[in-house]
C-alpha cells in the first residue's frame, strides 16, 4: 500500500510546513515522493511551490488504495476541528510534523497533529494537546499543560507553570508570566490574546484579552469595536 502525504491548507504556515513535513518523512522512508496539499477553494491553484494542489474530494478518489497521512495547518480552532474529524471519518491518519531544528527536552508529551515549527523550544514536564501549532521562534517552559487545538504564533514566550485551556489563540511575540505549581497562570479555553501582549494574572474562557498588562475587554469595549472597524 502506497503512503501519500498531505498538508491540509495552501496558506503560509501551509508552505512551511510542507517541507517540514518531507524532511520528517524523508528521514524515515526516503523513497517517499508523494507529497501533496488539500485546498477546497474552487479557485485554487494546480501547484504550490512545485507541489501539487488537491481537492479533498480528489485526494480521496485518485488514491481509494492508498493510505493517507494528513497535517492540518488552518490555524482557526473551528476549521481545525472539523477537518481533523473530516480527515478521521475518511480513514486519513492526522499526523504531527516536528522540525528538527526545534529543541524537546525531557518528559514532553505532545498530542497527534501538531506541528512543532523551527526555532521552537520545549523544556521539561510539559503535557500538549492534539493539534497544538506552535509558530517560529515559541518556546513553552517546564510544568506546563496545554490543551487540544491551541495555537501560538511566533516568538510566543510561555513560562514555567502556565494551563492554557482548548482552542486558546496566542498572538506574535505574547509573553505569558510564569506561575507556581500551586497558583499556576490559567488562559480559560477559547480565549484569544492580542499580539504583543504581557500575561500576568488569570484570563477567564471564552475572553479577548490584550496589552501590558494583559486585560480582558468587556463585551460593550468589543461591540464598540466592531461597530468602528
Amino acid at each position: 500500500m502506497r503512503d501519500i502525504y498531505t498538508v491540509y491548507g495552501c496558506g503560509g504556515f501551509a508552505r512551511e510546513v510542507m517541507p517540514l513535513l518531507r524532511n520528517h518523512v524523508n528521514k524515515l522512508d526516503p523513497n517517499t515522493k508523494e507529497f501533496y496539499f488539500i485546498d477546497d477553494l474552487e479557485n485554487r491553484q494546480a501547484f504550490v511551490n512545485d507541489t501539487k494542489v488537491l481537492s479533498f474530494e480528489n485526494l480521496l478518489n485518485d488514491f481509494s488504495k492508498s493510505k493517507i497521512h494528513c497535517c492540518i495547518t488552518i490555524a482557526d480552532k473551528n476549521t481545525r476541528i472539523k477537518l481533523t474529524q473530516k480527515c478521521i471519518d475518511n480513514g486519513i491518519s492526522i499526523i504531527s510534523v516536528i522540525s528538527k531544528n526545534s529543541v524537546i527536552m525531557d518528559d514532553v508529551n505532545i498530542g497527534e497533529g501538531s506541528v512543532i515549527s523551527p526555532f521552537v523550544t520545549i523544556t521539561s514536564n510539559v503535557l500538549i494537546g492534539k493539534s497544538f501549532q506552535a509558530n517560529i521562534y515559541s518556546y513553552v517552559a517546564h510544568d506546563c499543560i496545554i490543551g487540544d487545538f491551541v495555537t501560538f504564533a511566533p516568538g510566543v514566550m510561555c513560562n514555567g507553570n502556565v494551563h492554557i485551556g482548548r482552542g486558546v489563540y496566542i498572538g506574535t511575540g505574547t509573553i505569558i508570566h510564569p506561575g507556581t505549581s500551586k497558583n499556576p497562570i490559567v488562559i480559560g479555553k477559547n480565549s484569544k490574546v492580542a499580539a504583543g501582549s504581557v500575561v500576568k494574572k488569570n484570563i477567564p474562557e471564552n475572553a479577548i484579552a490584550m496589552g501590558n498588562p494583559a486585560q480582558v475587554l468587556s463585551r460593550e469595549l468589543l461591540k464598540k469595536m466592531k461597530k468602528n472597524g
